[in-house]
């Protein structure tokens, strides 16, 4: 199996993974935010379904989109902030969005190293611009997990504002 076969079954794999999560969420918010997530591995999927085809233009596209993940999180956290919900998860949620954000570690981590050995600087420039959407997710679930663990305290002192510098 070559580096995008290879690539392209890890971002299935998460998309797969997002949706199972999604379906068994109970909050819509947190519903739309593994939503985004499954988006975000769709289109890495295609990136590398191109370069496996020879397109190696693919990399424009996610210059452009940028991660939706990272924009809807702050979205429903905004959101989340301005209803004054009151919020309460069990540790079988937090569990499984560790579980994410490792998975998400593995993917950048991969893609860090390939980058190294990538045919041409566009696929090298493009696997890389992949592994920063990843660690870019890391993030978005680092914040989720902050908001599961302690959700009243880190919406009222608008910690995911910290979203903004990514």
């Amino acid at each position: 199996m070559d580096i995008f076969d290879f690539a392209m079954k890890m971002e299935q794999d998460g998309e797969a993974f997002y949706k199972k999560m999604a379906e068994n969420a109970e909050n819509v918010a947190l519903k739309n935010i593994l939503h985004d997530l499954a988006q975000d591995e769709i289109l890495h999927y295609h990136i590398f379904r191109k370069f496996k085809e020879g397109d190696f233009s693919a990399g424009q596209e996610l210059q452009s989109s940028g991660t939706k993940a990272l924009q809807g999180a702050k979205n429903v956290f905004q959101q989340l902030a301005s209803k004054k919900q009151t919020f309460d998860f069990s540790k079988d949620v937090v569990a499984l969005w560790r579980e994410a954000q490792k998975i998400e570690k593995k993917s950048e981590d991969f893609y860090r190293e390939k980058a190294g050995s990538a045919e041409n600087d566009k696929i090298k420039n493009t696997i890389l611009l992949i592994a920063a959407e990843e660690h870019k997710h890391w993030i978005v679930i680092e914040n989720v997990i902050s908001f599961l663990e302690r959700p009243n305290q880190w919406l009222e002192n608008a910690e995911w504002n910290n979203l903004e510098k990514y």
